[in-house]
Parts: C-alpha cells; sequence; structure tokens
C-alpha cells in the first residue's frame, strides 16, 4: 500500500522514546492546525465561489433563500476533519512501532471506505432529489399562477406525478450505487405490474382515464354538470374518482373510467343556461294576447337574462289548453337557481294571466251520447230507452 511504505519509510529512523514523543507531538499539532484551521477556512472560500457561481447564474432554477448551504458545508467540514484525524492516528501508530496494528487498521479503512463513499453518494442523491422537488414545486406554482390553462387541481396532480418520478429515479440510483442488479429488479417489478394490473384494472383504468379528464377538462371543480344520468355540483376530481353534490345534498362519487366513457352536459361551461315552463291558456283566448301577457311577465322576473332575450313560443294543442313554452336564460346556472328561476317565472306569470283575465284550464273532457238503434242489451234482456229504477 502506497500509505503504508510512505509511513513506514518515514518513521524508519525513529526509534527512541524522545524521537517518538516529539513526532506525536508534530502529527497532533500538525492535525489540529489542519482540522480545525486550514480545513474550515477552505471549504469557506469554497462554499463562497460556488453560491456566487450560483446565484449570479441565471440558468440555475434555485433561490438563494430557498437553499439552505449551511448543512452542506457542515458536513463537508466535519467529513474532512474525521480523514485528518484518522490519518494522524494512523501515523501516530507507525511512529510507535505498532505498524502491524497501522497496517490492520489501513486495510479496515480500505474496506469501510467503500461503503461510507457509496453512503456519501446516497445521501448526496437523496438530497438532490429533496432539492429538486422544491425547485419543480417552486416553479410550477409560478408557472400555474401566470397561466390561465392550469388550475389548482391539475397543479397538484402534475406535482404529484413529477414528486414521484424524482423519488423512483432517486431510488433506483441509489440501489445503483449499492449495486443492486437493476435488471432483475424491473422484470420483478413488470411481473408484478401484470399481477396488479389484472386484478386491478378498474382501478388503473378510474387511473388513467383520470389523467385523460386532467388534460382534456371537461369540467371543473363548482360546475353544475349531468354525468352518466348524476346531476350536480363538482366537488372534487381525484385521479380515480370524481364527485358531485346532487340538488338533494347527496355525495355522489363516481369511478374515472365511468366519467371517461359517458356522455356529459356541461351547463356551466357557457356561463348560461336556458331554462322551460310550459302554460296552457283556454283555447277561447287570443293567444297573440296570451304571448305578450306571458313575456312581459317573464321581463317582470328579475333572475332571468336580458341578453338572451326570453320569449314565448306556442308549442302544441292540448287536449285542454294552448300549450306556450316560456323561454328564459339565467346566470351561473346551478340546480338550486334553476329551482328559483322557475319558481319565480311560474308565479309572476300566473299573477299576469289573472290579472288579464286569461284563463289556465284544468283538464277537462267533454262527453256526448248516442243513440243505440235496436236498444240496449243488459244481462240477457232487451231494453229500450231509459231503465227505470223499477226496471
Amino acid at each position: 500500500m502506497p500509505l503504508q511504505q510512505t509511513l513506514e519509510q518515514l518513521f524508519e529512523t525513529v526509534t527512541s522514546t524522545e524521537a517518538r514523543v516529539a513526532a506525536t507531538a508534530v502529527i497532533l499539532v500538525a492535525a489540529l492546525a489542519t482540522a480545525v484551521v486550514l480545513t474550515p477556512r477552505l471549504v469557506a472560500i469554497t462554499s463562497r465561489l460556488v453560491r456566487r457561481a450560483v446565484t449570479d447564474n441565471d440558468r440555475v432554477p434555485i433561490d438563494p433563500p430557498e437553499f439552505e448551504w449551511g448543512l452542506l458545508v457542515s458536513a463537508l467540514v466535519r467529513t474532512l476533519q474525521l480523514v485528518v484525524f484518522l490519518t494522524a492516528g494512523i501515523a501516530v501508530l507507525f511512529a510507535w512501532g505498532l505498524a502491524d496494528l497501522g497496517v490492520e487498521t489501513i486495510a479496515l479503512l480500505a474496506t469501510a471506505v467503500p461503503r461510507l463513499v457509496q453512503l456519501l453518494v446516497t445521501i448526496g442523491v437523496v438530497a438532490a432529489a429533496v432539492i429538486g422537488i422544491d425547485v419543480l414545486e417552486t416553479r410550477l406554482e409560478r408557472y400555474a399562477e401566470d397561466s390561465d390553462t392550469l388550475d389548482e387541481h391539475q397543479e397538484g396532480i402534475v406535482f404529484r406525478v413529477l414528486q414521484l418520478s424524482v423519488i423512483v429515479a432517486a431510488g433506483l440510483a441509489s440501489l445503483s450505487v449499492w449495486g443492486v442488479n437493476l435488471g432483475g429488479l424491473l422484470v420483478g417489478a413488470g411481473f408484478l405490474g401484470i399481477v396488479i394490473g389484472t386484478a386491478a384494472r378498474t382501478t388503473i383504468g378510474s387511473f388513467i382515464a383520470g389523467f385523460v379528464l386532467m388534460f382534456s377538462r371537461p369540467f371543473e371543480l363548482g360546475d353544475w354538470v349531468e354525468i352518466d344520468g348524476e346531476e350536480g355540483n363538482v366537488t372534487d376530481i381525484t385521479i380515480v374518482n370524481t364527485r358531485i353534490r346532487n340538488q338533494h345534498g347527496e355525495e355522489v362519487v363516481i369511478p374515472n373510467e365511468r366519467v371517461a366513457n359517458a356522455t356529459i352536459t356541461n351547463r356551466s361551461r357557457r356561463g348560461r343556461h336556458r331554462l322551460s315552463v310550459e302554460v296552457g291558456v283556454d283555447y277561447d283566448a287570443p293567444v297573440e294576447e296570451a304571448e305578450t301577457v306571458v313575456a312581459d311577465a317573464l321581463e317582470a322576473v328579475d333572475v332571468t337574462l336580458d341578453t338572451p332575450s326570453s320569449h314565448v313560443v306556442p308549442t302544441s294543442l292540448g287536449d285542454s289548453a294552448v300549450v306556450l313554452e316560456c323561454r328564459f336564460w339565467i346566470s351561473h346556472p346551478s340546480a338550486a337557481k334553476r329551482a328559483r328561476a322557475k319558481a319565480a317565472v311560474v308565479r309572476e306569470v300566473k299573477a299576469a294571466l289573472d290579472e288579464a283575465d286569461i284563463k289556465i284550464p284544468f283538464p277537462q273532457r267533454e262527453l256526448t251520447g248516442r243513440e243505440e238503434t235496436g236498444g240496449f242489451r243488459l244481462s240477457g234482456r232487451e231494453r229500450r230507452g231509459i231503465l227505470s229504477p223499477e226496471q
């Protein structure tokens, strides 16, 4: 070993006790001076140079206040001091003629140093992963603030995916540092993935559908939607499922796989929604006058929009009345607002028709009789005319 040969040659002439004491004193003084004075100063100078290079470089995506240099500098100083004191201890052993013990110590260190290096590299990889995740989060938050295409929910999903990717990459790098066969590990993970995928294909399908929904964005939080017959306001969108609250206050959980394959009606997308209410007027009432009365009533309802305007259309000739369809628009639609708007329109239209003396008829039937030639036959007996109680 070069270190062993150097130490043996250096202390070959040191044989007396006085010389060994003097050599020990020199070694300890040199070790203390190097470890306590020289090492911290060299590390501090290097740290300042690196920090200046990082902070003055706009291409480095790390903000100085967000990066803690103290822990890294302190760890480096302590590591170098440990190396200095170990070297000094081995030199003292050779100075006192304990070459065999020194050789054993060097051999032990030669075995332990690679593991120590692996440990330090692993710590460095983990530290780099933590710093990288922090930088990604900061950059993603800034991008989301400046962009209208990425909402809070999508930002969270993107960050989780990036975070998981960094963690997996750091884990694989750490395993490779320790000599783990990644090929066999990946093959085993592949078989495990096939088994899990077969057993949980519905969950995985919902997971994939969650990413599709995240980028297609058919609806957002708070939207009033109808999904596969379920209607309500979207309260939460996760990777696996979508939650909506219906008009009864019930929380409906729909798997994303079902959402992706369903017909989705988003009533909040354009910020307004058209509603209709049907009303029947008597056949004796003038239809044009009834239309005017109902149209004026719609304009008097505060919840309806002026643009697009409301209008009234005769749609059918019913059994008891001429059916008029009242079409009107509301803004910021929701199930609750739809119910309030329809109730307000019904009250206003009813009051306006009553004031105009236009009747809303009850369902009615017109009954007519006919004369039966040959009379009626009841219970096998022929009867003519009207049956009397005695008959």
